[in-house]
């Protein structure tokens, strides 16, 4: 059997769809949640969150972000043969939704599946998509974190009606010659699925928020650090952290935990987007490299955690 060559891999571009519609902390009060915007700032840091529209699917927010990302890379869907898409939230999940984004950008007869690690799900379709070109499986990816975890909201329930949005961002993987993706620290915790679930005879998102605080807090410093030394850096080599965005005072935690040099840019999406799940680290990294607060080249670790519970992280270069 002949061995197949093993080279590196890297994210050469990124692409966004934040849906136009928003919804205000103030909103979310006009409608009868029991709840201020000085209640949900003060336990959670979101102003605000973007809510997809009738229209705004898991399909047509992934394939929107992920024809940005190729258009970015100067690439067409011809180029693509590896489509991923980490979702939690798909409508229908048979058919997949990645062979559906992957018609929608002219990438056909490609490979195309589904993730579902929750809000740890881009990270693991990212470590996926990254060993399959690796040992050449593929040449080029899109990897896609798409949610719109709106359909799965119990408005009242302020649990979870105040953390909640919608969106979709994808990355552009190809072949390297230097490391560009690094090992993946993955795993889960599966005797702590009722803390984020949706329960049986149920049909919205339920959790456990201080439990998941406590969890959060705890046990993801051990994985980010070990994603660093996977890859072979230390946490004063980074330029920037993109945590899950789960909630402010988690990633305010996370950062005293690790100790991170104050030069060492964070991530703080949440304020504006909410969490957004499976769609919540490449949506914070496109607002980074957006913005042009990371350089080019720069090392950033991507860490998230969620329902499953699932986590993972691994540290990329930045496109």
């Amino acid at each position: 059997m002949k061995t197949p060559p093993t080279t590196h891999s890297r994210i050469v571009a990124i692409g966004e769809h934040r849906p136009a519609a928003t919804l205000s902390n103030d909103d979310l009060a006009a409608r009868g949640v029991d709840t201020s915007d000085e209640w949900i700032r003060t336990r959670t840091g979101i102003q605000r969150r973007h809510i997809a529209g009738p229209d705004e699917t898991v399909i047509s927010m992934g394939a929107d972000a992920a024809a940005k990302a190729l258009a970015n890379a100067g690439l067409s869907g011809s180029d693509i043969d590896l489509v991923v898409l980490a979702t939690c939230s798909i409508a229908r999940p048979i058919p997949g939704g990645a062979a559906r984004i992957a018609s929608g950008i002219g990438a056909a007869r490609v490979g195309a599946f589904d993730v579902n690690a929750a809000c740890g799900g881009f990270c693991y379709a990212l470590s996926v998509a990254s060993d399959a070109i690796r040992v050449g499986n593929a040449n080029r990816a899109v990897v896609i974190g798409s949610e719109k975890l709106t359909d799965f909201i119990d408005w009242p329930d302020r649990g979870t009606s105040i953390l909640f949005g919608d969106g979709a961002a994808a990355v552009v993987v190809e072949r390297s010659d230097e490391p560009g993706i690094g090992p993946v620290a993955w795993g889960s915790d599966g005797d702590n699925f009722a803390t984020v679930c949706i329960p049986d005879g149920d049909w919205a998102i339920r959790m456990d928020g201080p439990a998941v605080f406590r969890w959060a807090t705890t046990q993801m410093a051990p994985v980010a650090a070990r994603a660093c030394e996977l890859a072979g850096v230390e946490l004063s080599d980074l330029a920037a952290f993109v945590p899950h965005q789960a909630n402010m005072r988690i990633i305010d935690a996370m950062v005293r935990a690790l100790k991170l040099p104050d030069n060492v840019v964070v991530a703080r999406d949440i304020a504006t987007t909410g969490n957004t799940s499976a769609a919540s680290v490449p949506l914070a990294l496109a607002s980074l490299v957006n913005a042009g607060t990371v350089a080019s080249g720069g090392v950033a670790l991507l860490l998230a955690f969620g329902a499953g519970l699932t986590y993972a992280g691994q540290v990329v270069r930045v496109p």
